[in-house]
């Protein structure tokens, strides 16, 4: 399993005060959200760290076996059997940046939890699940894991975190009628999803990072 260091990281100003930690996609790094930090155009009084973690590399199945960066498993595509242990392996990694952003000065109520794809799965993974209340989850292309488990192992703490959920209705790897589903189960529950649906495929558009940035002001 990657380290909890092994990340890449942009702070928009002096001393800052609340972060964005951002997972990427199977088969990317950590760069691979690195040019969205300019592009939002945060004002200058959001004083942000974003950290970009790598994810260990792995045998990925679905890839026939063929080595990459991914935080888990993909036996097959729709999600019929999932890598629960990897799964569960990632939502620790993620936990302890949140627990290292938070010896740096930061609470858990300035940390938003993201991700692309993968990393936005295991972003509603733990994001859900974890203990202390957090400013909210962004959840990109992604779909919710493990959602059988929800109801049992969900924290209270975060009952009322706000969630975007952003989607394409083109995309081609993650059907947009997967990510309604999935939004459907966390509504049945009683989260708070503001659900986007942008005219693209598996990927973001500009449409989209305005609408981020917008949500990131808001909560924030």
């Amino acid at each position: 399993m990657a380290a909890a260091g092994d990340t890449l990281e942009i702070e928009t100003g002096a001393r800052p005060d609340a972060a964005v930690i951002w997972l990427h996609g199977l088969g990317a790094d950590a760069h691979d959200f690195e040019p969205i930090v300019p592009q939002l155009r945060l004002p200058s009084r959001l004083r942000v760290r974003f950290v970009f973690p790598n994810a260990p590399v792995r045998p990925v199945t679905i890839n026939y076996g063929m080595p990459m960066r991914a935080w888990f498993d993909i036996v097959e595509l729709g999600g019929a059997r999932q890598d629960e242990a990897g799964i569960r392996a990632s939502q620790r990694l993620l936990e302890a940046l949140v627990r290292r952003e938070n010896a740096r000065g930061i609470d858990s109520s300035r940390i938003v939890l993201a991700g692309f794809s993968q990393g936005g799965a295991i972003a509603l993974q733990t994001g859900l699940r974890y203990n202390e209340t957090l400013a909210g989850i962004l959840a990109l292309s992604t779909w919710l894991p493990l959602h059988a488990t929800l109801a049992d192992e969900r924290s209270a703490a975060n009952a009322g975190a706000p969630i975007f959920y952003g989607h394409g209705t083109h995309d081609e790897m993650v059907d947009i009628a997967r990510a309604r589903q999935s939004c459907a189960i966390l509504e049945s529950l009683g989260y708070r999803v503001q659900f986007h649906a942008y005219p693209m495929g598996h990927a973001v558009c500009p449409e989209e990072i305005a609408d981020i940035a917008a949500w990131l002001e808001s909560v924030l």
